[in-house]
């Protein structure tokens, strides 16, 4: 679930860079952003057990510095755009500029990498397999 997440992040940045709106662009990069985090909860997340804690619906990037509190930074700054990706998805005229949505795709990207070099040096995820097509290379 982790991997399929980082892909749909990944390409869901890359489809933010090439949308002509502003409004869309930032919605969907700050989708990307969303998804990034899901992975993040999928790989590292524990269910809370007690019917009180689950009771509570809490967005991801309340749940986020919980799981990974190497990234509450990432998870503020995120968190604190999730009312203009809203109001940009509600097609509201300038609810993003060009440059909100040029700089929430740059940081997407950064916040994007870091977790999956997170997540890939972690035994959370399964490994990539040495390739053994090669010439020369060792077959198990």
């Amino acid at each position: 679930a982790a991997l399929d997440l980082l892909a749909q992040a990944r390409a869901g940045l890359d489809e933010a860079t090439v949308l002509d709106t502003p409004n869309e662009r930032y919605a969907t990069a700050h989708l990307a952003a969303l998804r990034t985090a899901a992975a993040v909860l999928a790989a590292r997340g524990r269910p809370e057990t007690s019917p009180r804690a689950r009771a509570k619906i809490r967005s991801a990037w309340e749940v986020l510095p919980e799981i990974a509190p190497e990234l509450t930074e990432w998870s503020a700054l995120f968190a604190s755009g999730a009312r203009r990706r809203a109001r940009a998805e509600a097609g509201i005229q300038g609810a993003a500029t060009g440059r909100d949505a040029d700089d929430l795709i740059r940081d997407v990207a950064v916040f994007l990498r870091l977790v999956e070099r997170m997540l890939v040096l972690q035994p959370a995820l399964p490994q990539p397999r040495p390739d053994t097509g090669r010439p020369g290379a060792e077959r198990p």
